[in-house]
């Protein structure tokens, strides 16, 4: 016989009922929504669960993550607190004598803040590393501060493109040291720090996180361990991508849904390697690096359209959305628009974009996977992007709203360990922009970060990511305040909390309104996260 579970008294998220209170499961799928009396008639033998007024919606999916480097964030040195360069060169010292003779695997410095607006020199870190092997990398994890010890393990990165002798290694130089970090890790150090990782998502509401793996990122290895430990049940399902040139064969024995994710066409605005048309503002010397070309995203597309794989880049400057729509319509010459729509492929971060690029993206169907929280962390007028890129410029990045309405699927993520993974505030973020009619809805934002999430991945179904009758049971229970509805208006954007709109009502997402916190979180009926109560003390 089935087994159902009724959960009652609560607030149910379902475009099926917007008044619901209730909701029963059976055998892992949504079976109704309503409200409490009709549930309790028609499933008289089911499981009860009182959610004692608790809020209960699609559970999030984070669509861009590094799981084994967010986990060793949780058990490694977290600089993201830094507030200037002394705080950073004490935090390594105190890191280092806890730890001794290990390596130092840390990430999150932002020298933007800092009063001294440096980073500190490799004879800083030597001295304060004490002779470890020590591997920092930058917020945007596009550059990293190493000690002469990690050096030694990396001898290419002597003299590569991005060579420091004394700075932050970018570049090739960057990839031969993160290499050499990664190598030095043991297979039960990535496992502990993935498993970490997972579970922190899962307490956070999240289901589904997509994986940006790559030859230069964490290796296939790691990949094929994360993928493993995922499918044993009981953390988020992982999808996963595989960010290498044409490697078609790779992504069929890793399990990869994709040849995506970051596949780097250029690099980060906060190193300075984000590809721009114009010299940065602040270093006029350089425009940034552009690592493919449009010939070379033209042949990825082909080749990934042609074997059903989605193909992706890793985007953000406007001469690297220039050379990647430039791909795209080679591309389209060769297999058509059609062909090219009907995989769907994705596009992650696409930050500095016009509205004609918007638009011919968009009619190639790709997806976007971007990260709400950058704009709330670098945008606006006075902050990083402003800084490197100058104004009005640096307050031009992150369109959501044209993205949307160009009929580009927007996927929310954290990119993390670059923002944390707290999809609430990613919502939050996305609806409250810091540049004026950027920002999207609260509703669109939702969607993108639970339903986005999965139609990104290729999922879907018209049910996947939604509280109806034949979807998935893939949720998370909320504690929470009043629910709201933006309700649009010829005049102003309104908040509401008529039922009557018919709309489903969402926590308060104004800017200074508390979040909620998690309860329970569910994939396909199975509870992968329960808070414990008894972890409110520890607060």
């Amino acid at each position: 016989m089935p087994e159902t579970t009724l959960l009652l008294g609560g607030r149910i998220h379902s475009p099926a009922d917007a008044a619901a209170t209730a909701m029963a499961v059976t055998d892992g799928v949504v079976s109704w929504v309503g409200a409490d009396e009709v549930g309790r008639a028609l499933h008289p033998d089911a499981k009860v669960v009182d959610l004692d007024g608790a809020f209960v919606a699609p559970a999030f999916v984070d669509a861009h993550v590094h799981a084994t480097s967010t986990g060793l964030l949780l058990r490694g040195l977290d600089l993201t607190g830094c507030a200037s360069l002394t705080e950073f060169l004490h935090a390594l010292r105190d890191h280092v004598a806890e730890y001794p003779g290990a390596l130092v695997w840390g990430h999150g410095w932002d020298e933007t803040w800092w009063p001294e607006r440096r980073p500190p020199t490799r004879e800083e870190i030597d001295t304060a590393a004490a002779g470890a092997p020590v591997y920092l990398s930058r917020i945007d994890v596009h550059s990293a501060l190493v000690s002469t010890a990690l050096v030694d393990r990396a001898p290419l990165a002597r003299g590569a493109e991005g060579w420091s002798d004394d700075g932050p290694l970018t570049r090739v130089a960057h990839h031969h040291a993160r290499r050499a970090a990664r190598e030095s890790l043991g297979s039960g150090q990535r496992k502990e720090a993935q498993l970490a990782f997972l579970q922190q998502a899962a307490s956070r509401g999240v289901a589904s996180v997509h994986e940006c793996a790559g030859p230069d990122i964490s290796g296939a290895e790691d990949l094929a361990e994360l993928l493993a430990l995922s499918q044993q049940g009981g953390v988020p399902e992982v999808v996963g991508y595989w960010g290498e040139l044409g490697a078609v064969e790779r992504a069929e024995e890793l399990g990869a849904r994709g040849l995506a994710g970051d596949l780097f066409v250029d690099g980060a605005v906060g190193s300075r390697t984000a590809a721009l048309g114009e010299p940065y503002a602040d270093d006029p010397s350089t425009s940034g690096v552009l690592y493919l070309d449009a010939d070379a995203v033209a042949e990825h597309l082909v080749t990934c359209t042609r074997a059903g794989l989605q193909a992706g880049f890793h985007v953000i400057g406007d001469a690297g959305v220039a050379e990647v729509c430039a791909g795209f319509r080679k591309a389209a010459e060769i297999v058509g628009v059609p062909a090219l729509a009907a995989v769907r492929h994705r596009l992650e971060h696409l930050e500095m974009i016009d509205e004609a690029q918007a638009a011919e993206l968009g009619s190639y169907g790709v997806a976007a996977s971007v990260q709400p929280r950058f704009d709330s962390t670098w945008g606006g007028t006075g902050d990083m992007y402003a800084r490197r890129l100058g104004l009005p410029r640096g307050g031009r990045l992150n369109p959501f709203s044209a993205l949307a309405a160009n009929g580009v699927l927007l996927a929310l993520g954290s990119d993390a360990p670059v923002t944390p993974v707290d999809p609430w505030r990613s919502v939050q973020a996305a609806v409250n922009h810091r540049t004026d009619g950027f920002g999207i809805s609260p509703r669109a934002a939702f969607t993108a970060h639970t339903r986005g999430g999965w139609r990104a991945a290729g999922v879907d179904d018209g049910v996947t990511g939604s509280l109806v009758p034949g979807a998935p049971a893939t949720y998370a229970v909320w504690e929470t305040g009043e629910l709201v509805v933006a309700a649009p208006d010829s005049r102003v954007q309104r908040w509401s909390t008529d039922p009557r709109a018919g709309v489903p009502a969402l926590p308060d997402l104004s800017p200074g309104a508390p979040m909620p916190r998690c309860l329970r979180t569910v994939l396909r009926g199975q509870t992968i996260y329960q808070h414990d109560p008894a972890d409110d003390d520890l607060v």
